[in-house]
């Protein structure tokens, strides 16, 4: 549940191009340069001027509000996500307060229907692929030649997202999707070892 959490969060913030938790920085960029043939990437300097030319994975700003207003539009039923109102600041165009569930359903519910049209079709696809990997990995009902197709496919998505993101985007979270679905084989359906119930309680409320 915390490496679906920390995916989105990498995602997300990157795509809106949070200040502070974008993995698309100063320094991402000098990666680029090092490490990538994409010179639409790369720093353009000009005597003690630097600019980062914005990515193609980073929506513009009023498309980032129109998310955000969207979200804040949203209403769910009682008890399948938090009040999404008190997560949405849309002057600052941020999210405050998601919990580990608000993570779960906003990556699998809501980015494909908020990037969609928003984002071209070769970068939207790839974002489809990781979000099918971690609904699918959280069905109830699995068999070995499902998740064998898994532990194959999230390679093949992570090299995808590679073309696009830029290195540092990649971290042990990512890799650590990798892993899951021989997890998955070993111990079973996630369902029966997720804390998502135990982390809504509040646990301070009796004392």
């Amino acid at each position: 549940m915390h490496i679906e959490k920390n995916v989105f969060e990498n995602i997300f913030n990157t795509i809106m191009d949070v200040k502070g938790k974008t993995k698309d920085n100063i320094k991402a960029r000098l990666d680029v340069a090092l490490f990538c043939n994409r010179k639409n990437m790369e720093l353009v300097r000009d005597g003690s001027w630097v600019k980062k030319p914005r990515a193609s994975f980073v929506l513009e700003k009023n498309a980032q509000l129109l998310v955000y207003k969207w979200l804040k539009s949203l209403r769910f039923l009682d008890g399948h996500a938090s009040n999404i109102l008190r997560l949405v600041n849309t002057e600052e165009c941020r999210l405050y307060g998601m919990k580990s569930h608000d993570c779960h359903v906003f990556m699998q519910t809501l980015i494909p229907l908020a990037f969609r049209d928003l984002l071209s079709k070769g970068i939207w696809d790839a974002l489809t692929k990781i979000i099918h990997f971690f609904r699918d990995i959280c069905s109830s009902k699995l068999n070995v030649d499902h998740i064998e197709r898994l532990e194959k496919n999230i390679v093949e998505t992570i090299c995808k997202l590679e073309m696009i993101f830029p290195p540092s985007f990649f971290d042990s979270i990512e890799h650590l999707s990798v892993h899951l679905p021989f997890e998955v084989k070993v111990e079973g359906p996630v369902q029966y070892k997720w804390m998502y119930p135990f982390e809504r309680l509040d646990i301070t409320g009796g004392m």
